[in-house]
């Protein structure tokens, strides 16, 4: 018998380094467990961040949804198997990543913490997982690509009603070296979310989430078309499109929110136009409530990059998608935040995965929380998942060093559970090692 050391894994080099770091009494930056990370995360953010990243669409089901799907299976640990090293890596869409796990694009990350996407992509970089730029981030993704390096990253993109503009988006999402372009088909509107509406919060109203569009030419040159036809018009107020604003204390704070989110200097923005004409822009266009598949059919003239639809959930949908020449779907409910009561996420990719078969390539978002997590999707036909909320709490918490630590043990934990499990890759990771949970 062979007395070798096997190489340790990230699942054991993750726990020795917090046990080592223990007995000098220092603990992680983060909770290492989802309920301590998601109540240090609410206990360090504002009541409206807090409405916005962590609240769900209606009474909140669709969130529930998304847990008890995973409650309503079990792993099946095997014994005996020999295995003393794991592979956690994959090829997809053409990257070669370490890990299955990317990072979701999240909107208006700047209410957890300031600069908020150009942390989160270097806490993505620091575990060498792809970031999707968020389309209503708080950096601009020439900024965010800046701080990853040649670490992978690939964008989000809302389909504006200017089409223009959603060219110059795709181009600039090629110039940066994206991986892949990530068209979220779920929110042509925002759904009913009462946390935001009870705070009557917009945080894009206010100039946040907003930074890929102020940094883009073409929408600076939307606005200024604007600003001038109001001009010429002798309309009030900056866009030309709305009442003037009545003056509040509510107003002014949102007049200096806008103005301290926007490119420039405070002093110039507060006595330009810009500023609000961007926030109307943005609430005018950003998204096409009219979004087709006839829309999507023009993406393969427009880039050559890797196409992925993010929000499918039904087996027609995902059918459609690969006809159509896509190059991957995401099968995701936006983390509960759209439609109450709609399918479970977990639930969808069964039903995916069994009509499209095993060669397309399918990811999961939504509902991911733990690596165990990450095992259950694997076994029930995901390629690979995308993390939300979860990293978002590591960012309110200890900032970039908590969206690396948060990545970092949802990769060690998986790890550690394919080890357990047997599994020695992710090919091994089957519907066999799962069995349907008799006590949820």
């Amino acid at each position: 018998m062979s007395t070798e050391i096997p190489a340790k894994g990230p699942g054991r080099i993750r726990q020795e380094s917090i046990y080592r770091e223990g007995v000098f009494g220092r603990l992680p930056a983060v909770p290492t467990d989802f309920a301590t990370l998601e109540a240090r995360a609410q206990h360090a953010s504002t009541p409206t961040a807090w409405a916005y990243v962590a609240g769900g669409a209606g009474e909140g089901r669709t969130m529930r949804n998304n847990r008890a799907a995973f409650d309503r299976w079990a792993i099946v640990p095997r014994m005996a198997h020999g295995n003393t090293t794991r592979d956690l890596s994959l090829d997809l869409l053409g990257t070669h990543l370490p890990a299955p796990v990317l990072l979701a694009p999240v909107g208006a990350g700047a209410l957890m913490a300031e600069d908020s996407d150009v942390k989160i992509a270097r806490g993505a970089a620091a575990n060498g997982v792809p970031y999707v730029f968020s389309n209503q981030g708080c950096n601009p993704m020439e900024e965010c690509a800046a701080a990853m390096g040649d670490s992978p990253r690939w964008v989000q993109l809302y389909w504006s009603t200017d089409e223009a503009l959603v060219d110059s988006m795709i181009s600039r999402a090629e110039a940066i070296g994206a991986g892949a372009l990530v068209v979220t088909l779920d929110t042509t509107l925002l759904g009913w979310r009462p946390q935001d509406l009870n705070l009557g919060s917009l945080p894009f109203s206010r100039g946040l989430g907003i930074a890929q569009y102020t940094a883009d030419p073409r929408f600076a040159e939307i606005v200024r078309d604007r600003i001038a036809a109001a001009g010429a018009a002798g309309a009030a107020g900056a866009a030309g499109t709305r009442a003037a604003t009545e003056v509040t204390l509510g107003a002014i704070r949102t007049l200096l929110s806008m103005t301290r989110n926007h490119p420039g200097s405070f002093l110039d923005n507060l006595r330009s136009p810009e500023p609000r004409a961007a926030v109307e822009t943005f609430l005018d266009i950003y998204s096409n409530p009219g979004l087709s598949w006839d829309h999507l059919a023009t993406l393969r003239e427009r880039t050559k990059l890797p196409v992925v639809l993010k929000g499918i959930l039904h087996p027609d949908d995902a059918k459609r998608a690969f006809g159509s020449g896509v190059d991957a779907i995401v099968v995701s409910n936006h983390g509960g935040r759209q439609v109450d009561n709609a399918v479970a996420s977990l639930d969808a990719l069964v039903m995916v995965r069994e009509s499209v078969g095993s060669e397309p390539t399918v990811l999961l978002d939504s509902g991911i929380r733990t690596g165990a997590d990450v095992f259950t999707a694997l076994a029930l036909g995901a390629d690979a998942v995308l993390l939300g909320r979860p990293y978002m709490y590591g960012l309110a918490v200890a900032g970039e060093r908590g969206v690396t630590e948060v990545v970092a043990n949802v990769i060690a934990e998986l790890d550690l559970t394919m080890a357990l499990a047997g599994t020695a890759d992710l090919a091994a990771i089957t519907r066999d090692a799962l069995v349907p949970n008799a006590s949820a």
